[in-house]
């Protein structure tokens, strides 16, 4: 490579990791903070300690909060799971036509702002025989429509990129029903698709607070809610729960990313 290609490539690397800190600058900053003693009229902290940590993780209210937002996610994933993948197969496989009136139908609940629709869900679910407000039955419901837009879409994609109707065929060429070929073939070419919905909801609704909020409150305490409740106690403790949450989906993506690997070799 001569010297007036490889200036050029040297540029470009440097700007891409001068973003790259930029980026990742406020993050360094909560983490310092976070393990600091103390850090208020100097340049640097005053000293370092994991106190901070050990006081969160052995709060038993931090542990609930931090378990219930996962049942939450976890459920409503689920459900989603269930409902979009044979959605996507029927329309894609035996209706084409009706995917660019699925593509305006799934971006609905972005259309409408997360604190209008809460008042409109306190007003359904507030009382009467279907009294959900302050359970997670709401927040199931409610998360299931808010990941709806991220599963459909990164599935949606993958279905595309396999040429499903070319694998349909091939598949009942050989003697499978649509059942086995879809169950068969299309699910595990689904895969990638399906880890990348999964880890685009859950990313997104694990740091979901003003549904929560708004639908449960502290009767249902889920870790952002805990986060705005304990606003007022110590920076340096707040500190250490957005690093655990940060550094939680952190690594499950990392376990995600690294078993789809392995299931790909």
């Amino acid at each position: 490579m001569s010297r007036a290609d490889a200036t050029p490539h040297l540029y470009h690397r440097v700007m891409v990791w001068l973003l790259f800190l930029i980026l990742l600058l406020p993050l360094i900053g909560t983490l310092v903070y976070s393990i600091s003693s103390s850090w208020s009229a100097t340049i640097l902290p005053s000293g370092f300690t994991f106190k901070w940590y050990l006081q969160l993780w052995s709060d038993p209210r931090f542990l609930n909060a931090f378990i219930q937002s996962l049942v939450v996610c976890v459920g409503a994933l689920a459900l989603s799971v269930v409902l979009i993948l044979p959605l996507l197969f029927v329309v894609h496989y035996h209706f084409p036509k009706l995917d660019a009136l699925m593509n305006i139908l799934i971006l609905l609940p972005f259309a409408v702002p997360p604190v209008v629709s809460s008042v409109g869900l306190l007003q359904l679910y507030g009382s009467g025989p279907l009294a959900m407000v302050g359970t997670p039955w709401i927040l199931i419901g409610c998360y299931f429509t808010v990941a709806l837009p991220f599963m459909y879409r990164a599935i949606t994609n993958n279905l595309q990129a396999i040429n499903l109707r070319d694998l349909m065929d091939a598949a009942q060429l050989l003697g499978a029903s649509t059942w086995q070929a879809a169950f068969l073939v299309v699910l595990p070419n689904l895969r990638k698709g399906l880890m990348v919905a999964l880890l685009l909801s859950f990313s997104f609704l694990f740091g979901e607070f003003v549904f929560a909020n708004i639908l449960v409150g502290t009767r249902y305490e889920t870790l952002q809610v805990y986060l705005n409740n304990m606003r007022n106690s110590s920076g340096h403790f707040t500190s250490a729960v957005v690093i655990s949450y940060f550094l939680f989906v952190l690594v499950l993506t990392w376990v995600a990313t690294h078993l789809n690997k392995d299931k790909s070799q």
